[in-house]
């Protein structure tokens, strides 16, 4: 009872306080650009602002609105520039228009946050906002869903140069393409004759059974006007926005005036929170996606609930804040009672030692549970690591044994697939697979010796064996690959024999891995040396190649298990040195590797040795099979190919690369490379028709390849095919999103590969036919291609009327050189650059002689032509009439 009394006199004491003290003036200053508040989701997200900003007070902000007039919005970001604020939020008006000013902001030191909409510039501080194109993707899933599979949609947008409706638009027909049977209609923007123009489309198409609105409010006149034509039981409906109020999504969700509304966060509270990190200088997130979910009658309710329940809260904080404004303005009048203020001064010192007991007592709680946190974390990790471990060994053999098992399967449905047989082309293949099956099988024994050692259940199988002879052996088996690379190999020793007793398998597959690496990593001409010497009390088993070397960090994980390294070292080279250690521990002895990059690697195994003390009887060698390139191998030659068409094949397996080569060579011509630096430099050479990559690659990856072509405007029109061990969801999506055309896991089909190819290169030339006989409408720019062509005939209106209208002129404007336009205009139009040119004149000059105030003469000079005369040959020429004759006809 006295405790809760005093605590009603330290809290009165607190509050007298805090009245008698000068309101302290704002420390930050947040200059705060909204593009417009015309709409309730826009209050919203203001709201939320202030809400958070409420738990700061030594933070304000000020904003301005633009109204939707981007020359203002610009004007309004000076303003602040010059304001000197603390740090800049804003919420562009159009995605271009705004970029500019925003970039002259950052670079003067304001801290910018992009909120809502995206800029064309990574200019900026951190980005708050929901991905417009998620919540596409989620409209055209739950749509499918809605539809349970079949149907056909309608999508309806406000505007249609934003980048919010742009970008919910790729994403709502990107999920659908998933869906065969769902059957996308079209796509209407909202006007002012909405409520002519949908009955006229719903009567001309009766099939629509489910219209996506980007915007909640538009649902809501959709869901009229499908009320007033009878057509609401049969349509479905989803809107965007998922805001409460009346007539708001989640009220249009429970009234059933629609099905369902994605929800799109404003952000408000988000936004300050990355302010006030960055203003106070805490570690925040640049890129803060938001959280996007379908909201419908299953879980409208909820949602109302939680949104009530903040509404709530909010209500009862501003209750609080007014009663506490209230208790201040009490207290400050009563300033001159000195026996009241001594009277509280003095129990808020009493309460404040109490406070400080407290809080000690609190804080060696916290240390106690700080301590319980930590261990649990660290338990947590190790568990985590586990996990991470584990999947990574199933991923990293799986992506093993896909390559030689594609080397296998493919070469192997290719002759069942042949109606003849030739014997010499049948060895060679028959060859490839005995080999890959021999790789697919030491890679087993390999997983199969690890798991015997983590058990704890192999054992040493020990003979004495002359060690020179057996060393000897296993070098001689790597000589013809060591002639064929040029390799200077050697066995160098002074002992004419070593009786020394060891496990002749487990130490031929120690020298086997080391030697195979070794070659691997070292260029031709380069050299691999193996030396024994013996001392006392040990045998010293060196290996040194003038190879790639490693750097510091692939040196200390070099016998790590699966650890890829800057060399790309695959499972099976991790196996091998992994077990290589192994073995050797097994026989008591060390294994250790000196390297630098670029001069070479050096491998040294010790072993223990003492002097025999009576004869010893030599048990002969035995033999194992290296499955090691010899003479009678054979290799694919990549036969000249006259094609028309050609391919850059990219892979870094030798054998995949040579036997695709062989397959495409009678069709195409083939440019190879192993990596994918190298490939992007024969792209951007010779502008292929078709581009095959492996994902896998050394160095630079072929989802970064696609990235760099589908992103280059001189090569996005070529199509590209992955193929790749990594055929999980995952991994197809990554490669989908990166702009790949297909995307195919090892091991494949040949012939279903061939076939995708003739219908990519089909499919490119049909689009080159509809382009060569149209011009692009501004209106309906939907790819890289359309868009690279509208910017060309931008660029020819600019300089129709100049006769020094080039090839060379407009690639220099355009940024490339002159072959790279004529392939690309060819390739996307079927045309050369000259025969487009010409072809847009003669439409041009059509549009101009319908206009009859102008004359002949001066057409032809509009469109560049110095002589009226040959202007009147070459219209002619083209159209077979003169133009006095066709603007009469």
């Amino acid at each position: 009872m006295a405790m809760a009394t005093y605590s009603k006199f330290c809290i009165l004491a607190f509050v007298f306080f805090i009245s008698c003290t000068q309101k302290e003036k704002p420390k930050y200053t947040i200059g705060f650009s909204q593009c417009m508040m015309s709409d309730n989701w826009r209050k919203d997200m203001y709201q939320g602002m202030k809400r958070e900003l409420s738990f700061y007070p030594d933070m304000s902000m000020e904003m301005k609105v633009a109204n939707g007039d981007s020359k203002k919005q610009n004007e309004q970001i000076q303003e602040f520039v010059t304001q000197k604020v603390d740090l800049l939020i804003v919420s562009p008006n159009e995605k271009d228009a705004n970029t500019s000013s925003i970039n002259q902001a950052y670079l003067s030191g304001i801290p910018v946050i992009i909120l809502d909409r995206r800029i064309s510039s990574t200019k900026y501080t951190a980005f708050v906002g929901a991905e417009n194109y998620l919540v596409g993707q989620n409209a055209g899933i739950y749509a499918n869903t809605l539809l349970k599979g079949h149907g056909t949609v309608l999508e309806i947008s406000a505007a249609p140069n934003t980048s919010p409706s742009i970008d919910r638009h790729l994403g709502f027909v990107q999920a659908l393409k998933k869906y065969p049977a769902i059957t996308y209609s079209g796509i209407i923007w909202q006007n002012d004759q909405l409520d002519q123009t949908l009955p006229a489309y719903l009567k001309a198409h009766p099939q629509i059974e489910l219209i996506y609105a980007h915007y909640d409010r538009l649902a809501l006149i959709v869901s009229e006007i499908c009320q007033s034509l009878g057509l609401r039981k049969k349509i479905k409906l989803i809107g965007v926005d998922g805001l409460a109020g009346k007539n708001e999504g989640l009220d249009l969700v429970k009234k059933g005036l629609i099905d369902a509304t994605i929800l799109y966060p404003a952000g408000g509270e988000e936004a300050i929170k990355n302010a006030v990190s960055i203003l106070t200088k805490k570690p925040f997130k640049r890129e803060n996606k938001l959280f996007t979910t379908v909201i419908n009658p299953d879980n409208v309710g909820i949602m109302l609930a939680q949104y009530q329940k903040i509404r709530e809260q909010q209500q009862s904080i501003e209750r609080q804040t007014y009663k506490l404004l209230d208790l201040s303005r009490i207290y400050s009048s009563q300033k001159k009672a000195v026996g009241v203020l001594l009277a509280l001064l003095t129990l808020v010192v009493l309460f404040g030692a109490v406070l400080l007991s407290l809080l000690r007592e609190k804080q060696q709680s916290n240390k106690v549970l700080a301590q319980q946190k930590e261990e649990i974390e660290r338990i947590s990790a190790q568990a985590r690591q586990a996990t991470e471990d584990k999947m990574r060994f199933y991923s990293y053999i799986s992506h093993e044994f896909k390559t030689p098992l594609s080397l296998i399967l493919t070469p192997a449905d290719d002759l069942l697939n042949r109606k003849t047989y030739d014997g010499k082309e049948g060895k060679r293949v028959l060859e490839l697979i005995r080999k890959n099956a021999n790789r697919l099988l030491k890679l087993v024994d390999q997983v199969l010796d690890l798991r015997r050692i983590d058990a704890g259940k192999i054992e040493l199988l020990t003979a004495t064996h002359d060690l020179v002879k057996f060393i000897q052996e296993i070098v001689n088996d790597f000589s013809f690959t060591a002639r064929k690379q040029q390799i200077d190999l050697q066995f160098i020793h002074q002992l004419p024999e070593l009786p020394y007793t060891f496990d002749a398998e487990k130490l031929d597959k120690v020298l086997f891995n080391l030697l195979s690496n070794a070659f691997k990593y070292t260029a031709p001409g380069g050299l691999i040396h193996v030396s024994l010497t013996r001392s006392a009390d040990s045998i010293k088993l060196i290996i040194t190649d003038n190879g790639v070397g490693m750097d510091a960090i692939d040196k200390a994980h070099a016998f790590d298990l699966y650890y890829r390294g800057s060399q790309s070292a695959s499972l099976g080279s991790g196996l091998g040195l992994a077990l290589s250690q192994e073995f050797v521990l097994l026989h008591q002895g060390e294994i250790t590797l000196t390297s630098e990059q670029g001069k070479g690697t050096t491998f040294t195994i010790t072993l223990p040795y003492s002097p025999p003390q009576d004869p010893i009887q030599l048990t002969a060698t035995p033999a194992f099979d290296h499955s090691v390139e010899t003479e009678t191998d054979t290799r694919v030659v990549d036969a000249a190919s006259s094609a028309d068409q050609s391919m850059v094949i990219i892979e870094d397996n030798s054998e995949l690369l040579t036997f695709l080569q062989s397959r495409f060579a009678g069709s195409y011509r083939i440019l190879p490379a192993e990596t994918a630096e190298k490939g992007w430099e024969l792209i951007l050479q010779n502008i292929p028709d078709i581009i095959l990559s492996d994902v896998t690659l050394p160095g630079q990856s072929g989802i970064w390849l696609t990235q760099r072509v589908k992103e280059d405007f001189r090569t996005s029109h070529i199509p590209v095919i992955l193929i790749t061990a990594k055929g999980g969801l995952e991994n197809q999506l990554e490669g989908t999103e990166a702009g790949a055309d297909a995307y195919i896991p090892k091991p494949f089909n040949q012939q279903l590969l061939e076939v995708k190819v003739r219908n990519l290169l089909g499919n490119r030339d049909r689009m080159r036919r509809r382009f060569s006989n149209e011009i692009t409408n501004p209106q309906q720019v939907q790819s890289k291609e359309r868009k690279f062509l509208l910017d060309f005939e931008l660029l020819l209106e600019k300089h129709i009327n100049s006769n020094q209208l080039s090839v060379e002129n407009l690639s220099r404007e355009l940024g490339m050189s002159r072959v790279q336009l004529y392939r690309k205009i060819t390739a996307l139009t079927n045309k050369n650059v000259n025969d487009y040119i010409a072809d847009y004149r003669i439409k041009k000059a059509k549009q101009l002689l319908g206009d009859q105030a102008k004359n002949i003469s001066e057409i032809a000079y509009a469109l560049g032509f110095k002589d009226p005369a040959y202007f009147a040959t070459f219209f002619r020429q083209k159209v077979g009439q003169t133009p006095s004759d066709w603007r009469n006809s």
